[in-house]
């Protein structure tokens, strides 16, 4: 992999994503290098930061708090980022051999065989199988362009696994990383609660779109609302991302309340968002980002992969008894059991890397210490969070 200026040089990528514009060739080509340029002069980004007290640099916060996202760079180590690769692979080949299909291309067990509720989002080649749709309660207002694939794709691939933690174990180890989970106590509380976890897949020539949205449902009329109210995701980026495969984000939008993406696309004359920028970053970056900003992807038509795992969490007080948003919890109350719950996977998460990795001083999670919870980590661990996800804290 080539790095220009520090970071992945997808300069062919933009060439051929521009090819795919038609007439528009010329102006999505400067799109990209503008937006990039864009990017990489804001200052959200560096390592990850804690003061004396052990809470997150004020820098960092207000960086946050301004753009509603951040660039932690250089979280993950090249070991993780192997274990995390290895078991993505690995995943992959437990992947149904057709939509719909119970079994994989050798025949064996899918991976979502006997799951409980849908786990594989599925697209055509460099499609957009969100935008203009109820799913997701209707958030993905309108559908981007969708290139021309080449003759040789497949029919249909997997870019989303939902309920990913249940499927990975290195993906559930580096859910307890302790300096994100360290974000999540200084923006969140001490008694932070999970939302949900996935991986997006986003292979060259095939990866799908996804429309301009923000994730939020529940708060936006709530006499309560700030910018924090519907919490944050992390994406750990396992090969980097670029203007082309990766997320675009509109700069300070999770401050605005409610969008209407619709009249923003009208606005701007194309699917090509005013003061929208990408997230430019490398392998091992994690972004933070707040579920209420605008934000969207263009399909693959690059030469690069985006593989992001995926995780958010909340405050408590977003999510006690408030009615679920979700596709497994909708119009369900999340009382302090259900929250309780769906935050054990947190204790075996940490239980597991403390196995993984015994000399990382690890996080306490402080509600744990005080309802005197211990858990323990073996395979057997495996059975009791299967489908954990049903009780994912969507709002």
């Amino acid at each position: 992999m080539k790095f220009k200026n520090g970071y992945i040089d997808a300069s062919k990528s933009i060439e051929a994503c521009a090819s795919h514009y038609g007439s528009e060739a010329l102006v999505m080509k400067e799109y990209l290098l503008e937006g990039e340029k864009k990017a990489l002069a804001l200052p959200n980004r560096g390592k990850i930061e804690f003061d004396e007290k052990g809470k997150l640099s004020e820098k960092i916060i207000e960086d946050y708090n301004k753009y509603g996202f951040y660039i932690f760079e250089n979280v993950i180590s090249s070991e993780e980022l192997e274990d995390l690769e290895r078991d993505v692979n690995r995943l992959k080949t437990q992947f149904p051999s057709y939509n719909g299909s119970k079994t994989t291309e050798l025949g064996e067990k899918a991976i979502d065989a006997d799951a409980i509720g849908p786990r594989l989002i599925w697209s055509k080649p460099l499609g957009d199988p969100l935008g203009g749709t109820p799913i997701a309660n209707g958030r993905h207002q309108v559908k981007l362009f969708e290139p021309k694939a080449s003759e040789d794709a497949p029919e249909e691939s997997v870019f989303i696994v939902l309920g990913s933690l249940e499927y990975s174990e290195a993906c559930l180890r580096a859910y307890a990383h302790p300096s994100l989970l360290g974000v999540a106590e200084s923006i969140n509380g001490c008694d932070f609660a999970p939302f949900h976890e996935s991986l997006f897949i986003k292979e060259p020539g095939i990866g799908a779109a996804v429309s301009w949205h923000q994730d939020g449902d529940t708060h936006w009329d709530s006499d309560k609302f700030d910018q924090n109210i519907h919490g944050f995701n992390f994406m750990l980026q396992l090969y980097g991302s670029t203007a082309v495969n990766g997320v675009w984000v509109v700069p300070g939008t999770h401050k605005e309340g409610k969008l209407s993406i619709k009249k923003m696309v009208e606005e701007a004359g194309s699917e090509r968002l005013k003061g929208a920028i990408p997230i430019v970053s490398n392998p091992g970056d994690v972004i933070i980002c707040n579920r209420q900003l605008v934000h969207g992807s263009f399909a693959n038509t690059g030469f690069e992969p985006r593989v992001t795992v995926n995780f958010g969490f909340h405050k408590r007080s977003s999510v006690l008894n408030v009615e679920g948003a979700g596709i497994h919890c909708a119009s369900l109350v999340f009382d302090s059991e259900h929250i309780a719950k769906r935050t054990e996977l947190l204790g075996y998460a940490l239980e597991a890397r403390k196995i993984a990795y015994p000399e990382e001083v690890g996080f306490i999670y402080k509600p744990f210490l005080e309802m005197n919870q211990s858990f323990s980590y073996c395979k057997s661990v495996n059975e009791k969070i299967k489908n954990y996800n049903l009780f994912d804290l969507s709002i």
